[in-house]
């Protein structure tokens, strides 16, 4: 079992910026990707940024050269880095651990992100 917990989230003004935080408890979190998910009132959840164990990345077009996925094993903790937000990134944003090849068995409680323009 994984727990995640995300944070950072918050109200930010289009062009400004956000760090996201997942920090996990429970088994090795340095064993397991993290991907970073989004979903916005009345669409499907996307997939953002993932970053497998060995530190290899992953941007959804839409998010690629202005978000940045991080992770910090020692701490336990996964990072997403989101520049110059604009109203269309407005979502819950989630962490999860992939167990298995684009599949995530472990979810955090998601954390609100609003842009305003």
């Amino acid at each position: 079992q994984v727990q995640l917990v995300e944070s950072g989230g918050g109200l930010v003004q289009a062009g400004g910026s956000l760090r996201l935080s997942c920090a996990a408890s429970g088994r090795p979190f340095r064993l397991y990707g993290v991907g970073w998910f989004r979903q916005a009132p009345g669409k499907a959840r996307e997939l953002v940024a993932r970053i497998s164990s060995g530190g290899s990345t992953y941007y959804a077009e839409s998010v690629e050269g202005r978000f940045t996925i991080s992770r910090d094993n020692d701490k336990n903790t996964a990072y997403l880095q989101m520049n110059s937000l604009t109203p269309e990134d407005t979502a819950v944003y989630f962490c999860a651990a992939e167990t298995r090849m684009d599949q995530y068995a472990y979810w955090g409680q998601g954390t609100q992100v609003t842009v305003s323009s």
